[in-house]
């Protein structure tokens, strides 16, 4: 038998090293891409990990919006595939592509969490630094948003059920934002920066799924850098009974 390899082997080493290629680790992190290229860089005098959505992959449609953005383009945590309640921390830092790929870009960027082992399903909390410090309030109650995918994304949830699922947060483009989500049962608070109580909150999450990965996401037309995340698993947290609100 020849010990020279066919063009098939040669061909099938090339493709193995690129799926390869699609994972980066992060000081004792490994991350692997679906959707976003990235890379590890040198940013503001630490490592992080730079990541933007690869249209290649995974286009865009303008005239399509709701159905081509929320999406699965996000780099997901190896080795954490079980993630169901407890608090996921991270430090991020969003800018604006330029030129811009698109309009309506605000610099998409956050969390996905409970995501499933296909990226059939998942959960999902990000901020639109953009319109984070807006002088008009309405562009503000936008700031942050929840979604559930693949049945309950931005514009279904804005049309069915208007600002239920979204919110402000003292947010910015071109500065670092420590987003921490506490998540337990249904439920899930959003924490920004150093504020003692969390700027958001998600009563009752949508998706059908209970456990899965944790990811880091952009969306078009942003260059999102990423570090420090941090993922605490924990029990379900019961509230006691007759534990609830009461208003005047």
């Amino acid at each position: 038998m020849s010990l020279k390899k066919s063009p098939f082997i040669l061909l099938l080493a090339f493709i193995t090293l690129g799926v390869n290629a699609q994972n980066l680790k992060l000081k004792n992190q490994e991350f692997e891409l679906h959707n976003v290229t990235g890379e590890v860089v040198k940013f503001q005098g630490k490592k992080v990990l730079k990541i933007e959505r690869d249209l290649n992959a995974l286009p865009f449609d303008s005239t399509r919006v709701e159905a081509t953005v929320d999406e699965p383009h996000y780099a997901r945590l190896v080795g954490l595939d079980d993630f169901e309640n407890g608090t996921i921390e991270v430090k991020m830092y969003s800018q604006l592509q330029n030129p811009a790929t698109y309009s309506g870009i605000a610099g998409f960027i956050g969390l996905y969490f409970r995501i499933q082992e296909d990226d059939s399903a998942f959960e999902s909390i990000y901020v639109r630094p953009k319109v984070g410090r807006s002088d008009n309030q309405l562009r503000r109650n936008h700031t942050v948003q929840y979604f559930s995918y693949p049945d309950f994304k931005f514009d279904t949830l804005r049309k069915t059920a208007p600002f239920r699922y979204e919110g402000s947060a003292p947010v910015a483009l071109e500065e670092w934002i420590t987003m921490r989500i506490e998540v337990n049962g249904e439920s899930a608070e959003m924490y920004i920066n150093d504020m003692k109580y969390s700027s958001f909150i998600v009563d009752k999450m949508l998706g059908k799924t209970k456990k899965g990965f944790v990811g880091l996401y952009v969306d078009i037309g942003t260059i999102g850098y990423f570090r420090d995340l941090k993922v605490t698993k924990r029990a379900l947290q019961v509230k006691k009974p007759g534990e609830k609100e009461t208003a005047i």
